[in-house]
């Protein structure tokens, strides 16, 4: 199993910062869960539902780290023209 490099996970997952990127490579997981794990997160975004509740694994890590990534997206400073 080889380590997932920064611009394989921008692929994946699209524009994430350089800490994020870090913290999935760290978790070891590879690129087909990866896949599965961005996945999860889009379709429970899409649905308004964190689906049911996943056991503690390196792919539960990943769908965590990507939730809290695109609430940071959303509700933080980027985009946001709300003043």
């Amino acid at each position: 199993m080889s380590e997932l490099s920064r611009d394989e996970v921008i692929e994946i997952v699209g524009p994430i910062s350089d800490v994020i990127v870090a913290e999935i490579i760290a978790t070891g997981i590879d690129k087909a869960e990866l896949v599965k794990a961005h996945d999860r997160v889009v379709r429970d975004r899409a649905a308004h539902n964190p689906g049911p509740p996943l056991e503690p694994s390196h792919f539960a890590q990943v769908v965590d780290i990507l939730q809290r990534a695109r609430k940071q997206a959303i509700l933080g400073e980027a985009g946001s023209t709300m003043e």
